[in-house]
């Protein structure tokens, strides 16, 4: 394998090398993707052009640049452009796919058999259990150290298939955390509130720091023999490379975290909003005084409202409210 130029800024932006499995992958999300919108543009019903614009620009973009830009040209000599290729696939990819809201649009888009079915997939045990918000953060956690301290990660560099699936391998993890918190509440339990979610969200955000801490002050070098052997003329010191990669990690995992929380609580607004226009609409209802009958007397339950007399949590909120 012959050494690229030295890396430059220039280079840095303008070297691009083709990946056709990952060409494959994007061509066939953004295929059904938007075969899904233009099915219910033809329904006359609208998709929000934030979430196509997301699910394309953040989601598929972010795939092209980790797969096919100067991070897969120069990722087999220098550590750092590898290490920032994983958390691209691992973080960023599958927050932008999850902000298209892949999930609702297929469900919205296909015939009802179909989206029965899917329906039913995305319910089942194991889609429940992967995506368990403690169970899919573990993964990803595991996924990151996986790949990294075995000899997982050095092997890739070797074996193109296996490279391809660790792509794979990373996107998936990061999915089972990202999508079913901001799109599939259906697949979390009932206590995973948007509070909770919040804080899982920031708890997230620690922990995906861990594996660019531990990669950062790690006293063994990462595929060292690798880097070792191929590291050109013209780069940095193998260990300060590494340093520079476990860096990039922890700054990517920072930063990534607070666009991912924001879209939580603007969820947890709107969710907010609209049980607010709910209650006031039922209030609106039920303050609406009945026309009295002229021969028959007011019955004393049909006098009093309904929140003195019911126990649950709007009528409970209510009567605090009222003087």
């Amino acid at each position: 394998m012959s050494s690229p130029p030295e890396l430059t800024v220039g280079r840095l932006l303008s070297s691009w090398q083709p990946d056709v499995p990952a060409l494959l992958v994007v061509a066939l999300l953004g295929g059904l993707y938007a075969w899904g919108v233009l099915r219910l543009r033809r329904r006359g019903e609208h998709w929000p052009p934030a979430r196509l614009a997301a699910f394309v620009l953040l989601g598929l973009g972010t795939l092209v640049v980790a797969t096919m830009s100067a991070l897969a040209v120069y990722d087999h000599v220098l550590f750092w452009p590898a290490a920032v290729q994983n958390i691209l696939l691992d973080l960023i990819a599958p927050l932008g796919l999850a902000l298209g809201d892949p999930l609702r649009l297929a469900v919205s888009a296909l015939p009802g058999p179909a989206a029965g079915r899917l329906r039913r997939a995305m319910s089942g045990r194991v889609v429940r259990l992967l995506t368990f918000p403690l169970v899919s953060t573990a993964l990803v956690l595991a996924t990151e150290l996986t790949v990294y301290f075995t000899p997982y990660f050095e092997t890739a560099l070797r074996v193109g298939w296996l490279h391809q699936l660790m792509y794979l391998h990373l996107l998936l993890a990061g999915s089972l955390f990202v999508v079913p918190v901001l799109t599939r509440e259906e697949t979390l339990p009932a206590w995973c509130t948007h509070p909770v979610r919040a804080a899982l969200v920031f708890l997230d955000g620690i922990i995906d720091a861990v594996p660019g801490i531990v990669v950062m002050t790690h006293g063994t070098l990462i595929a060292g023999a690798w880097y070792l052997h191929h590291a050109p003329a013209w780069s940095p010191d193998v260990r300060h490379d590494q340093q520079l990669g476990g860096g990039a990690m922890i700054s990517i995992a920072e930063l990534v975290a607070l666009p991912f929380l924001l879209a939580i609580l603007v969820q947890w607004a709107r969710t907010e909003r609209a049980e607010t226009v709910a209650l006031d609409r039922r209030l609106a209802t039920e303050l609406v005084p009945a026309a009295p009958a002229e021969s028959a007397e007011p019955s004393p339950d049909l006098v009093r409202p309904w929140w003195e007399t019911e126990n649950s949590a709007v009528a409970q909120r209510i009567r605090q409210q009222r003087p």
